[in-house]
């Protein structure tokens, strides 16, 4: 199985990658393996891209996507160029995408480009003449964000097949959960729950292209929908997608995910969310080991690693795949929550930060933050 595997690995090595179908299932499989590797055996891999660049060129704004990649070239010993403002680039003067893919892949030993221009780093990639990841293109395709998504599951449920994936929020505009849609649907017996307003519902077109091979529902409601779900997906309402702002204020809170709602679900659900997040979940839900949104970030930093090994061909040696051992997931521990009085605490400056309380050692309620003492 291990070196089936590695023949996996071994045969995206040149490629580039524009969305997640332009690998197979098994290839996927491969890398989220490898994702694993890198996670339980990091020192393996610290030095694998030495003397390796790779070169990010973000036409478009990014906090998460570029620092996670920029951060996975760093880990496996690799340097970085690029640039994060196309002003800062000859694109300014003219330069066209496949002028820039082919001076830059003469630079760098591997590209990750956002751009908001759909098929942008599909054009780079016909120039270019080292592989080539897309980070984002307008609102077409975000694979890395889906690959994310994907080793999150593969980490905490070793599977992908027999889920009940709920979407909730923006999944008329939401690339991701149409990303996750697509790649979810390659898998045998899984059932999507769909959670959305009228206005922002999954769009016909796209049911319509999957065909038979999505088996679905549709519901308002998130109480009746929280207890069938393995994972339950949530979106933002993204302000920026309405001409109209006051549909945008009217549905912009449709969905809030709080610790009552979490209590419906079952006992192994996983939450995940793409971030940033605005108002749809709770900071309380946070503390909830279910909530599973950082560490799918940190997974898309690792997904990414494995990315950038498997395309550029660099072999670590002889694969170890002993895992670390995964911890249960569980409802949280309820604690004291009390307001604190005192107008400099941080409790009463940060909406995130929970009211806590200690019982000190004479008996009295002081606050955990602070340690003033609560009347």
């Amino acid at each position: 199985m291990e070196k089936k595997i590695e023949e996996k690995i071994s045969a995206l090595k040149g490629r580039c990658l524009m969305e997640p179908f332009d690998f197979t299932r098994e290839e996927l499989e491969a890398l989220f393996c490898l994702g694993d590797d890198i996670i339980d055996h990091p020192q393996t891999y610290a030095h694998i891209c030495d003397n390796k660049i790779l070169a990010t060129l973000f036409y478009e704004p990014s906090t998460r996507t570029r620092l996670s990649f920029e951060t996975a070239m760093l880990r496996l010993g690799g340097r970085v160029i690029g640039f994060a403002d196309p002003k800062a680039s000859s694109v300014s003067k003219g330069e066209t995408i496949g002028d820039t893919a082919r001076i830059i892949s003469g630079y760098a030993d591997i590209i990750a480009m956002r751009h908001w221009v759909e098929g942008a780093p599909q054009a780079a990639a016909m120039k270019s003449s080292v592989p080539v990841i897309n980070a984002g293109d307008g609102g077409h395709q975000h694979p890395t964000q889906t690959l994310a998504d994907l080793m999150t599951i593969h980490r905490v449920k070793g599977k992908f097949s027999g889920l009940t994936i709920g979407m909730c929020g923006d999944l008329k505009y939401g690339r991701t959960v149409h990303s996750l849609l697509k790649a979810m649907s390659r898998y045998e017996d899984v059932k999507f729950v769909f959670i959305a307003p009228d206005e922002l519902a999954m769009p016909r077109e796209l049911l319509s292209e999957l065909g038979d091979s999505v088996s679905w529902t549709e519901t308002k409601s998130m109480e009746e929908a929280m207890p069938l779900l393995d994972v339950l997906y949530m979106t933002r309402v993204q302000q920026e997608r309405f001409a109209d702002q006051a549909q945008y204020e009217r549905l912009k809170d449709s969905y809030i995910l709080d610790r009552e709602k979490m209590a419906l679900g079952k006992a192994d659900m996983m939450v995940l969310h793409p971030l940033p997040r605005v108002n749809e979940i709770a900071f309380d839900v946070d503390e909830d080991s279910r909530a599973l949104y950082f560490d799918q970030a940190v997974n898309g930093m690792y997904i990414r690693m494995a990315l950038i090994v498997a395309l550029l061909g660099l072999k670590p040696g002889e694969l170890c795949w002993e895992k670390t051992k995964k911890k249960p997931l569980t409802a949280p521990q309820e604690g004291k929550e009390m307001p604190c009085n005192n107008p400099k605490c941080v409790t009463n400056h940060d909406r995130e930060v929970r009211p806590l309380a200690r019982l000190a050692d004479d008996g009295v309620w002081v606050c955990q933050y602070c340690d003033t003492v609560i009347e």
